[in-house]
């Protein structure tokens, strides 16, 4: 695991003690038709149909997208079971964890 890696799951930890993130699919998925959802993180391990149906309603409320990680290690990163989906409730934190996926993509 890269330093970078690193740093995007203790960020997903800290926003997770923040109060900032929604896991799963159905929470992720009423938070983000409530508009309040900045930033949607799918795992690159979850089903086409979740990728599919989180990829149709972020881009219809032009909320942005990102495939990353697997479910087991964005489960753990925010201590819970495996997650496919997460979606992050704060402005800062999406900006933040958007940037550090972008340059570990590089």
């Amino acid at each position: 695991m890269t330093n970078n890696e690193e740093k995007i799951y203790s960020f997903l930890g800290l926003a997770t003690r923040a109060g900032k993130i929604v896991s799963g699919d159905d929470s992720t998925l009423l938070e983000l038709k409530k508009g309040k959802v900045k930033l949607v993180i799918v795992a690159e391990d979850a089903s086409d149909n979740t990728k599919k149906l989180f990829r149709d309603k972020s881009s219809f409320r032009d909320i942005p997208y990102i495939i990353f990680s697997t479910k087991l290690k964005l489960g753990m990163s925010i201590g819970k079971a495996p997650r496919a989906v997460l979606g992050i409730k704060d402005e800062n934190f999406s900006k933040r964890i958007t940037e550090l996926i972008e340059t570990s993509k590089k």
